[in-house]
């Protein structure tokens, strides 16, 4: 017997175990390539070995291949494997139909998705879900609520990481009261405890994003968190700088660099515009650092915020030059924001406009915010030729049609000194919002059409238009430009008794200067009296000029010296002294405030501007010619040179001193 057993023993010892099946080796392969994410290279096994034989492609291999191609992009291979499993009789199968839901979520065809989930005799949870997230994937946010409502009415209960996805979709649609619901929904079922950090974070977002912007309860939510990432740091920062609690935020970025966890790229790109609109341009370079220290400064996005930030906080236009150069990869956005940099300032404007057509020679296509960009750049250069060519840009683009792009073109003629041009574009506009009224408006009277100001200002209350305080402001600088007294105090008066938009301290200047110019003096000190706020400098200083203007010199000397007294640093107060002064022969006054303005080292800004000439002025001699003339009326010296390249106009109010106006003519 023993030997029995012995021999028993000797014969299994030597059995060789079996080899497994070739299709079972090459299921293995094809889900080892799925599961590394070589979606090609398995579908390239699938094509050559698997194809040709389709009775080799079983239920437990072609979900890993529909997976496959629905990542690697391929519709095509996708739609063979939904004809497999349609002629394999399959698709009852939950496993093959929930992977070819989400195969088409990924393909972007919702609709197939869809028809696919309303034949399915049996949905699971796994079907369930993977119709929620391909309508939250393809932006059916709408959809995706409904359908997980429904979800839960049948008594399938959700993941947390979906959960989370459909807190993200409540945020997207504004439905801050489901996403409530959802929460109590949680803590009720006990999700809170299997400590998602996703549905945790999403739930944070949501408070912070809400209407009533419940930070306390983010903050809640975000404390009671087992475990914090960079993704639940960058959440609270983010929603704190949305709701423009840039404190809080800095704090919350500090306090996440405390716990160890570094900073991301989108970290980053979330700090810029708190230090843009703190004006921390500090913070800003030490972000800017942190970034280039760790490689992140090649990520375009933070190449484009770090643009962004200098250009708002006054940065060096040579720091957004460097970023842009430096950038190996520029797109529509990185080129938006250098032209917006050089935009802003008169001497660099003509650089963005040199920016604008090379990114067009670069073969990118400007969109609305590049267009935005370059018109105010036209703006900032008073350039109507550089302008109207922009506007010819605009209308081959189809981009003419954007109200704000009209209304920047409006404001660009209008500042441009071509009215005619401007009402054009007022007239073609489909759509008019307040901004486009004012602008029209404010455009007539600056040119000195306060009739027809103030006929449109009757037609925009007719068209059914509230006007705001901008508009109110527009047309009364309108009046006062062209010195209609009493329609501006009647429009005054209404702006006063209307409690919509009570007068602010811009229009108490405006009225004021209105009736100082006008010779109604008393009435103009009756208004400062009446304020409800503190006269500003610029309210003072024009009574001071109104006073002087009609002779009331001893007021205009009072006036004068409470400015002085007010501001004694300000330059222009000592000057307005001075003219009062002169203005009543009192000449030892006049040298005393000069004196005094030498001993102190004051002086005073001359304001200048620089036209360009767009026609041809004739050829001009190589020397100065020197030209003057007096304007006898105001008692105004003028001085004119003209060079071959400039026209400079020497312009001074006093005797002394010849300030100068630069008219800039192309050589």
């Amino acid at each position: 017997m023993q030997n029995h057993h012995h021999l028993i023993r000797r014969f299994t010892s030597i059995i060789v175990p079996p080899h497994p099946s070739p299709l079972l080796e090459l299921n293995n392969t094809v889900k080892d390539l799925v599961s590394k994410g070589l979606y090609n290279g398995a579908l390239h096994l699938y094509k050559e070995q698997l194809h040709p034989s389709p009775l080799s492609l079983t239920a437990s291999i072609l979900p890993s291949i529909i997976k496959a191609s629905a990542y690697a992009q391929n519709k095509h291979v996708g739609l063979q494997l939904h004809c497999i499993v349609l002629k394999s009789g399959a698709d009852a199968e939950p496993v093959l139909s929930n992977s070819l839901i989400s195969m088409y979520a990924k393909f972007s065809d919702i609709e197939c998705a869809r028809k696919l989930f309303g034949d399915m005799p049996v949905r699971d949870e796994i079907t369930w879900s993977s119709m929620v997230n391909g309508f939250i994937r393809n932006g059916y946010f709408v959809e995706s609520l409904e359908m997980f409502k429904e979800m839960y009415a049948r008594g399938f209960v959700a993941k947390p990481e979906l959960i989370a996805s459909v807190v993200s979709a409540c945020v997207k649609t504004g439905d801050f009261g489901l996403g409530r619901e959802i929460h109590g929904l949680v803590v009720v079922n006990g999700l809170m405890e299997e400590e998602s950090v996703f549905l945790s974070t999403a739930l944070a977002d949501l408070y912070l994003r809400c209407q009533c912007h419940d930070s306390l309860m983010a903050f809640r939510v975000f404390e009671r968190m087992g475990e914090r990432n960079e993704v639940s740091w960058t959440a609270m920062i983010s929603g704190c700088v949305a709701n423009q609690n840039y404190d809080i935020a800095l704090d919350c970025f500090r306090a996440m660099q405390g716990e160890g966890i570094k900073p991301n790229r989108v970290t980053l790109v979330a700090m810029l515009p708190l230090c843009t609109e703190l004006g921390c341009i500090g913070h800003g370079k030490e972000i800017h650092g942190y970034a280039f220290r760790h490689g992140f400064d090649s990520d375009i996005c933070i190449s484009s915020a770090l643009m962004h930030m200098y250009c708002n906080c006054g940065g060096s236009l040579h720091s957004i030059k460097l970023i842009f150069e430096r950038s190996t990869v520029k797109d529509v956005v990185m080129w938006s924001s250098i032209i917006s940099g050089f935009a802003q300032s008169e001497a660099s404007a003509e650089e963005a406009m040199k920016h604008f057509h090379q990114m067009q020679i670069e073969g990118f296509q400007p969109n609305y915010v590049t267009i935005l960009a370059v018109i105010s750049a036209c703006t900032t250069l008073r350039s109507l030729s550089h302008g109207r060519g922009v506007h010819g840009r605009i209308v081959k683009s189809g981009l003419v049609f954007y109200l704000f792009i009209g209304n920047s073109l409006l404001n660009m003629y209008a500042k441009c000194g071509c009215l005619t041009d401007s009402s054009n574009v007022f007239e073609e506009m489909s759509v008019r919002d307040n901004f486009s009224w004012s602008t029209i408006i404010g455009a007539y009277g600056l040119h000195g059409y306060g009739e027809e100001a103030l006929q449109l200002f009757h037609e925009m209350q007719e068209r059914g238009e509230e006007p705001d305080s901008i508009t109110f402001l527009a047309v009364l600088s309108a009046c006062n430009h062209c010195g209609l007294v009493e329609e501006g105090k009647k429009l005054f008066d209404k702006a006063a008794r209307d409690h919509k938009t009570p007068p602010s301290i811009e229009h108490y200047a405006c009225h004021i200067d209105l009736l100082g110019r006008a010779g109604k003096v008393e009435d103009a000190c009756d208004v400062v009296s009446m304020m409800p706020m503190n006269p500003s400098m610029k309210i003072w200083s024009s009574l001071v000029s109104a006073c002087k203007l009609h002779g009331r010199l001893e007021v205009a000397e009072a006036l004068a010296h409470r400015l002085v007294k007010l501001e004694p640093e300000n330059a222009a107060n000592h000057t307005l002294l001075s003219m009062v002064y002169a203005e009543s022969s009192n000449w030892l006054g006049v040298e005393q405030v000069r004196k005094y303005m030498d001993a102190k080292g004051l002086r005073k800004s001359y304001g200048w501007i620089c036209l360009p000439v767009e026609e041809k002025l004739g050829p001009l001699s190589s020397h100065l010619l020197y030209t003057s003339f007096i304007a006898k009326k105001v008692g105004f010296t003028y001085v004119i040179c003209l060079a071959q390249t400039s026209l400079e106009v020497l312009y001074s109010i006093s005797k002394q001193n010849l300030p100068v106006l630069s008219f800039h003519l192309p050589p």
